[in-house]
């Protein structure tokens, strides 16, 4: 089974790298995009053997300990 986990910054959170690509794009020409913000993406694969409640237990806890910062970023997942 594999999990697709993706962290951005909190709505309330600054994005200074979100308003570089966005300033960026607009000087190239993309005009009507009126925001860009910026996250990670993972995917993580997951034993056969393991069902699909226990995959999303196991998914949230790496995202909650170890791939966001939850002071300021935030995470959402889909598992395949």
């Amino acid at each position: 089974m594999r999990a697709r986990v993706y962290v951005s910054l909190k709505k309330s959170v600054l994005d200074p790298q979100g308003k570089t690509i966005h300033h960026s794009l607009q000087n190239i020409g993309f005009r009507k995009i009126t925001e860009v913000r910026q996250g990670k993406f993972f995917e993580i694969d997951f034993a056969s053997e393991l069902t699909r409640e226990e995959v999303r237990a196991e998914v949230e806890k790496i995202a909650e300990d170890v791939l966001t910062n939850p002071v300021i970023e935030e995470f959402s997942y889909q598992i395949e």
